[in-house]
């Protein structure tokens, strides 16, 4: 199949501070948002849409704190086609205002009550204050993949003239398919001088797809957040398109081994924990389990690999399970040092199968059917888990439900329960090392809401 290019360069917009705080139940500090934003601008996003400072007075100072953080990446603040809103970003010593108005049927109708003229003369003269003031502009046609062709290249050329450098074509509640994009954008960039941004939301799970479609077509910006965080469903997740572009375009845009990190972070402060199967960051991304697909593996990565996970920073599993097949099984054992011959690899595969609930084997779980299976004493350096019990107790006025809702969504958390007494909540933890052990447990100190904890470390544990 032939493969569509990216003939130009492309630009990585992050509005994580404004799109992804409007994900339900997330609310970023301004100190949590000054860390954001210092992480974006070391992975190299070119643009930061630092909030809408008409939203409330804690957006807008974050917002100022953020302009003067002397970022290399250029600052944006978001506002409504209002002049009050216009001169209220402004004053926040932006680089950029990014301007809205609804241009769709059913915005014009049954939100603003304005006809076409009206929101065209209101987009004008918001554009022409902003750059009266000094600043770029952008202009977003929200919802213009439901806009009429017609008015939405009308309306975009009246932004154009009035002094919009650049024009944000979003697909506000994503309906659209690749190809509809493709068309949409490689239209609009024969029509328009000003650059063009991608903002695709992911309501039918299209969302980078489409992004990556919208860049084909012409547009020059891609607008993502951290995890994917957004209205309803998100849109278009930073780590998907950028390594998108790396792996199918060969365009290079963040550094994407900090990917993984920058993820970690956001799922910290926001409390949102991307799905194991979630692609890139996802804890399963890079985990083989199917018998077949890892002897592909150990064999050649690619066999099964889109691309390796050392671009991202990221190491390959193998999943050792009822689905494992003997080179998953020898290649485990080698990995500790243990040698067998292949009727002994054979036997402990078969040993597994008849486990079949045993979601996965662990490397003392295969030492321990070595053992029995060949009556010998294997000395094998085999990595030893570290476990605790978390009691947490919560603040009086937090519902506990929800703090344990948080904990339960932690990697490293394997059992959570509401208790009486003392405490609120306890949790059982198994973490690979005693540093992994503090990290989890500082991750659950940070939860807003949790007032104080008591670890126990796990010296002996018998099976009823």
């Amino acid at each position: 199949m032939e493969r569509r290019k990216i003939g130009h360069n492309v630009a990585i917009l992050d509005t994580t501070l404004r799109e992804g705080e409007q994900t339900p139940g997330v609310t970023f500090t301004i100190e949590e948002k000054l860390e954001i934003v210092r992480r974006l601008d070391e992975i190299g996003v070119n643009m930061i849409e630092a909030g809408d400072p008409n939203v409330s007075k804690d957006v807008k100072d974050a917002v100022r704190r953020i302009a003067k953080e002397g970022l290399k990446a250029e600052v944006l603040a978001h506002c409504r086609a209002l002049i009050p809103d216009v001169e209220n970003a402004a004053s926040c010593e932006v680089d950029r205002v990014a301007i809205f108005l609804g241009t769709s049927r059913s915005h014009l109708q049954y939100k603003l009550r304005k006809d076409e003229d009206k929101a065209i003369e209101l987009v004008s003269k918001a554009v022409e204050r902003a750059k009266s003031q000094g600043l770029k502009v952008r202009f977003t046609a929200e919802d213009a993949s439901r806009t009429s062709y017609g008015f939405l290249l009308r309306i975009c050329k009246k932004a154009e003239e009035a002094g919009a450098d650049r024009i944000s074509i979003p697909d506000t509640v994503g309906v659209m398919t690749p190809e509809a994009v493709r068309t949409l954008f490689s239209n609009l960039h024969q029509e328009l001088n000003a650059e063009l941004d991608t903002h695709c939301h992911n309501d039918l799970g299209m969302a980078t797809a489409n992004t990556l479609a919208g860049l084909e077509g012409g547009a020059t910006m891609a607008h993502v957040t951290i995890n994917g965080l957004g209205e309803r469903s998100g849109i278009a997740p930073l780590s998907e398109v950028a390594v998108a572009l790396k792996v199918i375009y060969g365009i290079e845009t963040v550094k994407l081994e900090q990917i993984p990190a920058l993820s970690l972070l956001c799922e910290r402060l926001s409390g949102i924990v991307p799905a194991p199967n979630t692609p890139i960051i996802g804890e399963n991304a890079f985990t083989h389990k199917a018998g077949i697909h890892v002897a592909g593996v150990l064999a050649n990565p690619a066999t099964y690999e889109a691309f390796p996970p050392d671009l991202i920073g990221r190491q390959r599993d193998i999943v050792i399970d009822k689905y494992t097949g003997v080179h998953a099984v020898r290649s485990r054992l080698e990995r500790i040092g243990v040698i067998l011959s292949e009727s002994q690899i054979s036997s402990i595969v078969q040993a597994i199968k008849e486990r079949p609930t045993m979601t996965r084997f662990r490397d003392a779980d295969l030492i321990e059917l070595a053992e029995r299976l060949t009556g010998k004493n294997l000395k094998a350096e085999v990595p030893t888990n570290v476990e605790a019990i978390l009691r947490v107790k919560c603040e009086s006025n937090v519902y506990t439900t929800a703090i344990a809702r948080r904990l339960k969504a932690l990697k490293k958390i394997t059992r959570v329960y509401e208790v009486t007494g003392n405490y609120d909540i306890e949790v059982a933890i198994t973490a690979d090392s005693t540093a992994d052990l503090n990290e989890t447990l500082e991750r659950i100190r940070e939860i807003e809401g949790v007032e104080a904890t008591e670890t126990q470390l796990v010296l002996k544990k018998f099976e009823v």
